[in-house]
């Protein structure tokens, strides 16, 4: 005599769980989604011409990096506002899964996490995190992993004048007393190149802009090899 009451209450969960699920899709329906503005613009390569009619949310780097946004600049924020408060909306009701998942995620992650330390030249050389940070340390010891640390890159104070932050490739000389790395602060993939002395901790006033990230040192620890962007 029980299946019959089984069968009632799993018949109104379903129920129940269709009616909420139909109250969501109709809020959904009622928000309306920001459309893009469509303004065609030509671009022509090897003869061939397309028609881009989104060409006008791209920005420069100038205009991202300027301290008085453009007209543009300031349409293409509005539109990805909307966007923003559009997704907003729409997943109001994952709000608390959100922010269980964040956690999750982030609780299974080693705050202090460190990369395994490889020798070359008499230096083991590696990178650590610290409690709370979101950028690493680039560090080295001498001869033994029981020798003084000696920290190469800072990432957090390098990072923290700046909207943007990352740190491309690293290269010591072979005479370890110079280290070459790239920073990019645009989000383009668009590296500069800095020197740094090792034994002074003085980054030189020299620099190399607009390359790949990496570069390799000549055996005179003068000449650095390096691409750049077109």
């Amino acid at each position: 005599m029980r299946t019959p009451i089984i069968s009632i209450i799993a018949a109104f969960v379903l129920v129940n769980s269709c009616i909420t699920n139909e109250k969501k899709a109709e809020k959904m329906v009622d928000t309306q989604a920001p459309m893009a503005e469509k303004v065609p613009h030509e671009l022509e390569k090897h003869g061939d011409v397309r028609v881009d009619e989104y060409y006008w949310l791209k920005l420069s780097d100038e205009q991202k990096l300027a301290q008085e946004p453009d007209e543009q600049t300031k349409k293409v924020v509005d539109y990805l506002n909307a966007e923003n408060d559009y997704t907003k909306e729409v997943m109001s009701h994952t709000e608390k899964f959100q922010k269980d998942l964040f956690d999750e995620i982030v609780g299974r992650i080693d705050q202090t996490d460190q990369s395994v330390p490889v020798k070359v030249n008499g230096y083991w050389y590696y990178s650590r995190y610290e409690e709370g940070q979101d950028y690493p340390f680039y560090c080295r010891k001498e001869g033994s992993l029981d020798s003084e640390e000696a920290i190469m890159l800072n990432g957090p104070e390098l990072a923290k004048e700046h909207a943007y932050f990352a740190i491309g490739g690293r290269s010591v000389s072979e005479d370890n007393k110079l280290l070459v790395y790239g920073v990019d602060t645009v989000s383009r993939r668009q590296y500069t190149l800095y020197v740094k002395n090792l034994e002074t901790g003085e980054t030189l006033s020299d620099k190399i802009e607009n390359t790949t990230g990496g570069a390799t040192w000549a055996n005179d620890n003068k000449t650095l090899f390096y691409t750049v962007k077109d």
